[in-house]
């Protein structure tokens, strides 16, 4: 016996059909079909287009009837489809003026913005139709993944480390030695590796279905991509060009058992998001899926139905329409549920601070909305808080309590003061206590914390390079950003000088120290554990080369950095206090201050003047803390190039100072801490940081 509701009542050749299901949009397996929902204000009619797996042309296209339409939504069931090899997309037909914003176009077949999955890209760099590419159209999944248990891990914000990857990059070259290089199943055989650096949280560059024929292009007889993937094509399907099984029609569950095997072994995973415009472009963009289906909708439109382009990428989504304010919700609450990811980072999330006109928002609904979501309730939120129309919102972005911020004033800061500028001394204190200037009310937790990220130059190159070198990229080396803060400790590149590469080992585990034990969350670029390099380009998103790829035969080179972070990661899992998500300096338990800043002679500092040489101590109250016993972390910088003989704080009686770490090469693990000499004083090196223990 069938349901009344799904009973056909139409035919089509071999086809039956009846009036759908308004909810959920996209295309959802209904008994004995599939129930296709769609959204279009200003349409006049609709079609729905039917394909068989990879034919150029259509097998029917069914127009939904008038009565099909509820309000804004045209739906429709269809029977006796076999959803393994279908395609679908859709025709829309209604005004095409331009100067009013409307842009229409019947003879387009146009991409669900809810499909779960999209066909064409299924290979990555592949062009199936000879020189000419595959079309975009939606094809159906089932949700039939099997989780095992499975759910988010909610691991508490302050103790997380987060580790930014690209999931093509991080195992594409041959030295990663995996199976199945660039893709899903082969960053699964990298979990080991990551859990051993001790990180708990990654955060995937955008892995939301893109196109990376976008602005394809040959230079110096290489062909130049669509690379980092930040012009999404649709918001609900994974990238099926980073599924080694995505031929086979199984990207979305490749996918799934990455983030399960990631949360298996305590790692969460955060993924990159780019809801701020899309591939479509401007006026002269191609059609892909929002122009034709409700261009006045999705996007932001001058007052002539110009784009307006506070993205840099040539369109704007209206993030803050009803309609575009639910489609992103939706997105996000299906990426939660069923694929478990952890959180989300918001590509240039200022602009989702936007209003119609472009205007930004004191309380924006979508950002609102976000923050206080039922579903998204446990998730981390994190903004990228500036856009590139000059709105920048670092300490200032409407947060509604949820929202974590790229704080790029410390990454700025800690690069200009590890260069030598003192002058930068007295701000980075307030970064090192957790941006206390701009997080007052919202805690150290609210800081992402960074030297470096995909965006810019690799932290080897940071202290190799004084001037971007991106000549590979085809644009006479305009692109990319001029200012860096970067010193190649006197010589442009690869170098043989001992004395220089000793410098620059140094310079970038100084940076680390800092930054690991920095209060607020830490954030490390892939590969810079063991000084991976992008021999100076700092703009890679075109490059599907070994410019962007991870080498990894550098890892056995500079394994004494990876075993460097990997301790600084584990120092700061062991002591609470470095994480503790307050701003109270006051004395605690142990009679100290929680968090102390001297000089090189304790409890002298000026913190407003300009300083190369001072330290800071961490008091750790075992109360608090949960621990046996009280402990204290003392760590140095000098960032001077000269030796400066440092004095040490009076601790508690019993307990004596240990070296943990030093950035002119000690490491020394958990319980096999040196025991200092004199432990009153010491002499440390020019340009050079360490850390102490004392217990």
């Amino acid at each position: 016996m069938q349901l009344i509701d799904s009973f056909p009542t139409q035919k089509i050749g071999d086809l039956e059909y009846r009036s759908g299901r308004i909810f959920p949009f996209g295309a959802s397996i209904v008994d004995g079909g599939v129930n296709f929902s769609i959204f279009s204000k200003e349409a006049v009619s609709c079609t729905l287009v039917l394909y068989h797996h990879g034919q150029d042309k259509p097998f029917v296209e069914i127009p939904f009837p008038e009565e099909y339409r509820i309000g804004n939504v045209y739906s429709m069931m269809v029977f006796g489809l076999n959803i393994e090899t279908i395609e679908y997309g859709y025709r829309f037909d209604g005004p095409y003026s331009p100067m009013d914003g409307l842009r229409f176009d019947k003879d387009k077949v146009l991409l669900d913005p809810y499909a779960k999955s999209v066909s064409g890209r299924s290979v990555w760099g592949r062009k199936d139709n000879g020189d000419k590419l595959k079309p975009l159209r939606g094809q159906i999944i089932r949700e039939d993944y099997d989780w095992e248990g499975d759910k988010p891990l909610e691991i508490p914000e302050k103790d997380l480390v987060i580790y930014e990857l690209h999931v093509r990059s991080f195992t594409r070259d041959d030295s990663s030695g995996v199976r199945h290089p660039g893709t899903f199943a082969g960053l699964t055989e990298k979990i080991p590796y990551l859990k051993e650096l001790g990180v708990n949280c990654v955060e995937l560059m955008p892995v939301f279905e893109f196109d990376e024929f976008e602005n394809s292009r040959e230079v110096g007889g290489r062909t130049l991509y669509n690379y980092w993937g930040y012009s999404t094509v649709c918001f609900f399907a994974p990238k099926a060009g980073f599924a080694a099984s995505a031929p086979f029609g199984m990207e979305a569950d490749e996918l799934k058992h990455l983030i399960k095997k990631f949360h298996q072994n305590g790692i969460e995973v955060i993924l990159d998001v780019v809801f701020n415009h899309t591939a479509e472009g401007n006026e002269n963009g191609p059609y892909i899926s929002y122009r034709g289906i409700d261009n006045r909708t999705y996007y932001l439109l001058t007052p002539d139905g110009r784009y307006y382009n506070f993205s840099g990428c040539g369109n704007t989504m209206n993030c803050n329409n009803p309609v575009t304010r639910d489609m992103v919700l939706d997105a996000l609450r299906y990426w939660v549920s069923a694929y478990h990811v952890d959180g989300f980072r918001f590509d240039l999330a200022s602009i989702l601070s936007r209003d119609e006109a472009g205007a930004p928002m004191v309380y924006p609904p979508l950002l609102e909305r976000i923050a206080n979501d039922a579903v998204l309730g446990k998730s981390l939120l994190i903004a990228e808080a500036w856009d590139a129309g000059g709105l920048y919102q670092v300490g200032s972005f409407p947060a509604f309590g949820r929202f974590s911020e790229w704080n790029g004033k410390y990454r700025d800061c800690l690069r200009h003061f590890i260069k030598g500028s003192g002058e930068s001394a007295p701000e980075l204190y307030r970064r090192i206590r957790g941006s206390d200037d701009l997080y007052r009310f919202r805690g150290p937790r609210a800081s992402i914390n960074f030297v470096t990220c995909h965006d810019g130059f690799t932290l080897y190159d940071l202290v190799s390079y004084n001037e971007k070198h991106n000549e590979a990229n085809g644009e006479n080396n305009n692109d990319g950003c001029n200012d860096n803060e970067s010193w190649n400790c006197g010589v442009e590149g690869d170098t043989k000088d001992p004395q220089i590469i000793d410098l620059r080992k140094r310079q970038m585990k100084n940076m680390l120290t800092i930054l690991l034990t920095s209060r607020g969350i830490p954030m490390l670029l892939s590969g810079d554990e063991f000084a991976n390099t992008q021999w100076g380009n700092n703009n890679a998103y075109c490059q599907d080369s070994e410019i962007s790829y991870i080498i990894w035969s550098l890892f056995d080179k500079n394994k004494d950095l990876f075993e460097y972070v990997k301790n600084l990661v584990a120092l700061r899992n062991e002591y609470p206090v470095i994480r503790e998500n307050s701003f109270d300096l006051g004395n605690n338990g142990t009679g100290y201050p929680e968090l102390s800043f001297h000089s090189a002679k304790p409890w002298q500092l000026d913190e407003g003047a300009s300083n190369l040489c001072f330290s800071y101590m961490y008091a750790q109250d075992h109360a608090r803390a949960g621990t046996k016993k009280d402990a204290f972390i003392y760590v140095a910088v000098n960032a001077y190039w000269e030796d400066v003989y440092y004095e040490l704080p009076i601790i508690p009686q019993g307990m004596k100072w240990h070296l943990r770490l030093s950035s002119s090469g000690d490491v020394y693990s958990k319980g096999k801490e040196k025991t200092l000499g004199d432990q009153g004083s010491f002499m440390l090196g020019a340009r050079s940081t360490l850390v102490l223990i004392a217990k």
